[in-house]
């Protein structure tokens, strides 16, 4: 059997944080499983984060309009992007199991982290109109997204001051993994470590490294299947009338997205097995 191979993008600049305690986990667990794990550590190794020319190599389809995504796509097709992009997409297509670590900044990814999402997932290579959510090119490889929060839970709840955490996680989980055809497992959030006693962190940590032993068993988000649409541009790719209909009678929405105007679906992009670790309160 061919040995598995998991990449973890990783995004912070201590090598003493939280986050790089949740790093080695992973890396020793997943080791221990058979996996091969590769590290993108971002920070350390300065990469860039602004999508600019200077990422395709040689002439522009069109030089008067200088348009990303097009030419990006091209230059993936014609193997001119800058070597950067070339090696994180030669990591990504060798991956089985990809997953994001990093800390929450402004409700999304660090600026480098988005940055790798920008200028690696280019089209053609990780998605097109025709292969796209779970139809997608991705749809044999599974992603989650791991990461810690300054606020509390209790802060990330449907009445607490942030708002829904579901709502939070849905651009990134739905907007980019899933687009991309990834099966995306539940998130895994560590609630304000830095507001915990180091028992509480250690906790944390213990109980990552307990999931991270059924990880592959586990079943991923729920999320809205593209047959539920008329994937045209002439019915606007809207949700198909008989399938509106059919889900009138029903009390939650289809996903946290997909809402409808009713009740979200609980835990819809979370699932219930995320709720805080034990050993750190969430009112430190």
């Amino acid at each position: 059997m061919a040995q598995k191979t998991a990449l973890i993008v990783f995004a912070h600049q201590s090598p003493a944080s939280f986050n790089a305690a949740v790093l080695d986990v992973s890396v020793q667990e997943l080791t221990q499983q058979g996996y091969r794990v590769i590290v993108s550590d971002l920070y350390a190794t300065n990469f860039r984060a602004n999508a600019t020319r200077d990422d395709i190599i040689g002439d522009l389809r069109n030089p008067d309009l200088f348009q990303y995504g097009e030419e990006t796509m091209w230059a993936w097709k014609e193997r001119r992007l800058s070597s950067d992009i070339m090696e994180e997409q030669r990591k990504v297509e060798e991956a089985e199991l990809v997953i994001f670590q990093f800390p929450l900044y402004w409700f999304s990814v660090p600026a480098v982290m988005k940055g790798w999402m920008d200028r690696v997932l280019t089209q053609g290579f990780a998605f097109s109109l025709e292969k796209m959510y779970n139809n997608g090119i991705f749809k044999d490889k599974k992603a989650m997204l791991s990461f810690t929060t300054g606020a509390t839970q209790t802060m990330f709840q449907a009445d607490g001051i942030n708002g829904d955490i579901n709502v939070t996680l849905w651009p990134l989980q739905n907007g980019t993994l899933h687009f991309c055809g990834f099966q995306v497992l539940a998130p895994q959030i560590f609630w304000s470590p830095a507001h915990c006693p180091a028992a509480g962190r250690a906790a944390m940590l213990e109980a990552w490294r307990a999931r991270l032993k059924g990880l592959q068993e586990e079943k991923p988000l729920t999320f809205a299947p593209c047959e539920l649409f008329d994937l045209s541009f002439a019915g606007g790719f809207l949700l198909r009338p008989e399938v509106k209909k059919e889900k009138e009678l029903q009390p939650f929405g289809i996903t946290t997205g997909h809402h409808l105007g009713k009740p979200l679906p609980p835990d819809n992009q979370t699932r219930a097995s995320q709720d805080q670790e034990p050993g750190c309160s969430s009112n430190l």
